[in-house]
């Protein structure tokens, strides 16, 4: 009996192969085990501000699994020829290759533009762009690590507000962002990606605490007006909580420098 002949061109597998099992039949029992924190509590936030030096201004966020990185220059003369009374923000969001479970390509997509609609929505207003005539801004945040969309545009809103007053940029007040979920009957403030994936709808809420002003609201998914109220009551009472620690930092990072 004649045998094959080996292929020493190809890196041969063993002989028999087993695909992988997924066990995601129970996703509550799964949202149970990850979630160690009540439903109106937040991650820990670490945020630094200053850590890239060759950017006007520059912070770096994490809240367990999302890690952001935002650098800011400007503000800078603009390349338009049209002269402009006010100043100009430009926001650019970019996912690293291992940021997500499946490897993303190194190319901007309309998730990545998506987020740095989102961001810059949350923080243009707080900008006193009247003073920067004919000047444009430009924030870069660079996402590490992923772990939900709304995680990372409450992070990314967060991180390019603290840059931009590492900057020196005039400012009304700092933006301080926080996200929620419907979960059954329940609302739970911050949610991991898993969280997001399995609830009815989420509430994205950006303001200025210290003025007690709102500058964004994103809104995704089903839920009654009364829910909506109450997502973005327990938000904006959260928001209070992370603009100090917003501004703790930066008062931390001014001592030390």
């Amino acid at each position: 009996m004649a045998q094959s002949a080996f292929d020493r061109r190809r890196i041969n597998g063993p002989e028999e192969s087993f695909p992988p099992l997924f066990d995601d039949d129970d996703e509550d029992i799964k949202l149970k085990t990850q979630r160690s924190r009540a439903p109106g509590d937040i991650r820990s936030i670490f945020l630094q501000p200053g850590l890239i030096s060759q950017a006007n201004g520059s912070a770096y966020i994490e809240t367990e699994k999302t890690k952001i990185a935002c650098a800011v220059y400007g503000p800078r003369q603009s390349k338009t020829t049209t002269y402009s009374e006010k100043g100009r923000l430009n926001v650019e969001v970019k996912f690293t290759p291992f940021s997500c479970t499946r490897r993303r390509a190194p190319i901007r997509d309309a998730e990545d533009r998506s987020l740095a609609v989102s961001i810059h929505q949350a923080i243009v207003s707080s900008i006193r762009l009247e003073l920067f005539p004919k000047s444009t801004i430009d924030v870069f945040i660079t996402i590490i690590e992923n772990d939900g969309i709304e995680g990372c545009i409450a992070s990314g809103s967060l991180a390019a507000s603290t840059a931009l007053a590492d900057a020196g940029i005039e400012m009304l007040g700092l933006v301080a962002s926080c996200s929620a979920a419907i979960i059954g009957d329940s609302i739970q403030l911050d949610p991991s990606e898993a969280e997001a994936r399995v609830s009815s709808g989420t509430v994205i809420l950006a303001c200025m605490p210290a003025l007690d002003t709102i500058t964004s609201i994103w809104q995704s998914g089903q839920m009654t007006a009364d829910m909506a109220l109450k997502c973005m009551e327990q938000c904006h009472e959260r928001c209070i909580d992370i603009h100090s620690i917003v501004a703790q930092s930066l008062l931390e990072h001014r001592k030390t420098n």
